[in-house]
């Protein structure tokens, strides 16, 4: 075997071994690497516009689902639920491959957080959304805001002009939370200028746009049971 013949085997075995450090870090460095927005490098997704409505499915119902390539994928459910395509990439990329379009998953960045633990859920929110886009998939970012703060960052890496989604579960009842509910709405039109916003649970006074209403999990599971 010649010299550079050695030296070529030896450079596919350390990038080898790199690899598979990056992937026991836990951090999902492998999956690669994406054009970087804002001071803290949260990847950047392409602009999509869905013209025709879909029916939305969460994610926790995503593997039985029969019908998937006339269906989407929403997060707007518990962590809990889709944490798992976090901890697995590779095998849920093959799994959401199937539908016709995925939104990013909504990891939680709630105001109480501290803030590394925002950034790092709206940086791996990207990093997935931007690895998906790379195998094919359509998808779809969900905006997420915290405070006043977060919209310093919060919106860094999301595409202007084409299809957003967002939800207001959990913001409606408590005055303080639909207060910044609506400020980060605002802040997200003038940002992002969305030609279409799908929005999942109930829409509050003072929301403007192109709006898609689409039921929560829960008040469609509520209506289900009632069906019963």
């Amino acid at each position: 075997m010649s010299w550079s013949a050695v030296c070529s085997c030896f450079e596919r075995e350390v990038r080898r071994v790199a690899l598979e450090a990056l992937k026991r870090s836990g951090h999902n460095l492998h999956i690669g690497e994406f054009v970087p927005e804002g001071k803290h490098g949260v990847p950047c997704l392409s602009p999509v516009r869905l013209s025709k409505r879909i029916d939305w499915l969460p994610f926790n119902c995503a593997k039985t689902d029969k019908r998937r390539s006339a269906h989407g994928v929403h997060f707007f459910v518990d962590d809990y639920l889709f944490e798992r395509v976090w901890n697995d990439p590779e095998r849920y990329a093959l799994l959401l491959s199937d539908f016709r379009a995925v939104m990013t998953p909504d990891f939680s960045l709630f105001t109480d957080y501290p803030l590394p633990v925002q950034l790092y859920n709206h940086w791996r929110k990207h990093l997935l959304g931007a690895y998906w886009q790379s195998r094919g998939i359509t998808v779809i970012p969900s905006i997420c805001w915290s405070d006043e703060a977060s919209f310093d960052w919060c919106f860094d890496g999301e595409p202007v002009g084409g299809t957003v989604a967002v939800s207001s579960v959990g913001t409606q009842k408590n005055p303080e939370a639909r207060r910044l509910f609506l400020l980060g709405y605002g802040e997200m039109l003038r940002r992002l200028n969305p030609e279409k916003i799908i929005f999942f649970g109930d829409v509050p006074e003072g929301c403007e746009g192109n709006i898609e209403r689409h039921a929560s999990y829960h008040s469609r599971l509520a209506h289900a049971q009632k069906q019963r």
